[in-house]
């Protein structure tokens, strides 16, 4: 995994034109795929377990990131939590109460499209939580992360980003498309114009709660290919991290069963 201090800060650092080659694209993905496959392996007979955060702009490609990831996973020990606005018995809890409920259990790796940092970018943005709340949230989801990670769950957070004609031209493909005009939103284009203030609150986010237990992985995803890539190997790299990921043994008593089958 890259150094923290060579990776971006602000999303001003990123390389918007950093793509991947066409015929690396396949190659890379199916053997980050594999890796996935040995990991939840791995987690199923170790008992270690994990927190997939992403977070990034609208159309910048988390759920297909995500579902690159899902199509090779065992789902009795991988979930996918697609996070949106709270319900109203959940705003009459502390906002974080319904994340720990998702969490997963011991071999299990859980996955939040969308997380608990609605609190310091959407819900500061948009005013759904007042300045003092948003600001004492950073420290909260610092605890919050450290408590887990404390305890062994591992957590990978992903960033993507996209600039403003990229997002755009994915807005007129989704609104072209039958199948995909259900992701487009009159809120989409009402968060464009917030683009600024969005852009402050993601740079706040990362510089407060960028942490050695739980950093960072900013992607610029103009190029959906690189990002999915870039996305899955970085988060395949902070699951793998201390795991032997070597295939169990083969058990002699399960052979020798097998045996007395096939002779009869």
């Amino acid at each position: 995994m890259a150094n923290r201090k060579s990776r971006p800060k602000r999303l001003s650092d990123l390389d918007m034109d950093t793509r991947i080659a066409k015929d690396q694209y396949e190659s890379r993905l199916q053997a980050v795929q594999t890796r996935f496959r040995q990991i939840q392996q791995a987690y199923l007979h170790t008992k270690d377990e994990a927190v997939i955060v992403f977070e990034g702009w609208d159309a910048a490609g988390k759920g297909g990131a995500i579902r690159r990831m899902a199509s090779v996973m065992d789902p009795r020990g991988f979930r996918v939590w697609p996070i949106g606005a709270p319900s109203a018995e959940e705003l009459a809890r502390h906002y974080l109460a319904r994340f720990w409920e998702r969490l997963p259990a011991k071999g299990e790796i859980a996955v939040f499209d969308r997380s608990w940092y609605g609190r310091v970018l959407v819900e500061r943005v948009e005013g759904y939580a007042e300045e003092p709340e948003w600001r004492r949230a950073y420290e909260e989801i610092n605890q919050f992360e450290a408590m887990l990670t404390d305890a062994g769950t591992r957590i990978a957070k992903v960033f993507l980003y996209i600039d403003r004609d990229e997002q755009l031209a994915r807005f007129e493909k989704r609104l072209r498309d039958p199948l995909k005009r259900w992701k487009l939103s009159f809120e989409d284009f009402r968060n464009r114009d917030k683009w600024d203030q969005y852009e402050e609150a993601v740079n706040d986010m990362l510089e407060r709660t960028d942490t050695a237990a739980a950093p960072w992985q900013v992607i610029s995803a103009n190029h959906k290919k690189y990002a999915r890539v870039a996305a899955l190997t970085g988060i395949a790299d902070r699951l793998a991290e201390g795991v032997d990921l070597s295939p169990r043994p083969l058990d002699s008593e399960l052979e020798r069963r097998f045996e007395r089958e096939t002779t009869g």
